[in-house]
């Protein structure tokens, strides 16, 4: 699989700049124990399901579903949309994503700019998440339609196939040293993709999935959620791309602590998703608990950017009970202490430079 130093200087289009995203350290014990973020936000578009979004539509093509001039369906709350809408654009098809305004209005804005048509499930201005409206509505839009391919994502295993290239990022660039995996559960596709190709390559380390509290693919109970692009909503069937025999633990994390950790990180200096807050919020208050020198690798899966108005807006998170200072305080005195750690030289220093 291609590394950083693979990519060309000049490319000729926009995917060709998908992967060789970077690795943060956020966090270090006092054991030598550390908390390593994939910053899938520098792929194009954002997010790292523009890697899948391709995938699915080489396998459409491969499959002769889908050929020149033709039309690609997909439900989406948004990443998955703006990976599409790039590759749509690329290859000369169009592109009807099925929505709903649970979606980050920026997300929707983009895709539209990119030449997308924008179905809503619900036309009433409403945020409910509608997520197995969205599949029922794409999969009509599709059915019996010349050249027209649903490209589904929940149930493609080509989602899963366009992680494969994390696994190998990861192990190029840490040399086979990873002790945990964890990651947002939603499609299924990032974190058991990466989980199952990963393995091929390394062995011993653990998976844990990270699913909002209200999802149900760890369990119930159901009930309403803001984390988007993640989780399976009461009444959504879980996607085939969830393979609990890859998935070590699964966990949940509410909104606030999701949501209060994301407002923390961006306190230094770093701005990421909803659902990746939930990620970082899991791996920074078990890291302490981690044996002695542990790598731990959080699937960042885009950045924050898109959530200025929604989870970054005091106003929008205080109408939805959602503002809560002490959980922010509690993550940013974690992040203090872990980083402070950092600050301490945990590493060797490095050998000054002799002087010419």
């Amino acid at each position: 699989m291609p590394g950083a130093l693979d990519r060309p200087a000049v490319v000729s289009q926009v995917s060709d700049l998908i992967g060789a995203t970077p690795l943060l350290e956020l966090a270090v014990t006092e054991t030598g124990s550390r908390l390593l973020l994939k910053l899938e936000m520098f792929n194009p578009t954002g997010s790292a399901k523009i890697r899948m979004a391709r995938q699915m539509v080489i396998d459409a093509e491969r499959r002769g579903v889908l050929r020149p001039g033709g039309r690609i369906v997909e439900s989406t709350s948004g990443n998955t949309g703006l990976g599409l809408a790039v590759v749509a654009a690329e290859r000369g098809y169009t592109f009807t994503a099925v929505v709903d305004h649970h979606a980050a209005a920026d997300k929707l804005r983009a895709m539209k700019a990119m030449g997308t048509e924008l179905v809503y499930v619900v036309d009433d201005g409403t945020e409910e998440l509608a997520t197995a409206a969205r599949e029922e509505l794409a999969e009509e839009l599709a059915r019996g339609q010349e050249n027209t391919v649903f490209t589904e994502q929940h149930n493609n295993l080509a989602n899963g196939d366009g992680y494969f290239p994390v696994a190998h990022e990861l192990n190029e660039a840490l040399e086979g040293r990873i002790d945990v995996l964890i990651g947002a559960v939603g499609t299924g596709g990032m974190l058991c993709g990466t989980t199952r190709e990963l393995r091929t390559l390394i062995g011993g380390f653990r998976t844990i999935g990270v699913e909002p509290k209200g999802s149900i693919a760890f369990g119930p109970p159901a009930h309403d959620y803001y984390q988007s692009g993640t989780g399976t909503p009461e009444g959504a069937e879980i996607g085939a791309l969830v393979d609990y025999g890859l998935i070590d633990e699964g966990v949940k994390v509410g909104d606030i602590d999701a949501f209060a950790t994301c407002r923390a990180v961006a306190r230094t200096g770093l701005l990421i998703g909803g659902s990746a807050g939930g990620v970082v919020y899991e791996a920074l208050t078990r890291l302490a608990s981690l044996p002695p020198g542990t790598t731990m690798v959080a699937l960042i899966n885009d950045g924050g950017e898109k959530y200025l108005d929604t989870v970054f807006d005091d106003d929008w998170m205080e109408a939805r009970g959602l503002l809560s200072a002490e959980a922010e305080r509690e993550i940013d005195e974690l992040l203090t202490k872990l980083r402070t750690t950092t600050s301490r030289g945990h590493r060797s220093p490095q050998k000054p430079m002799t002087p010419c």
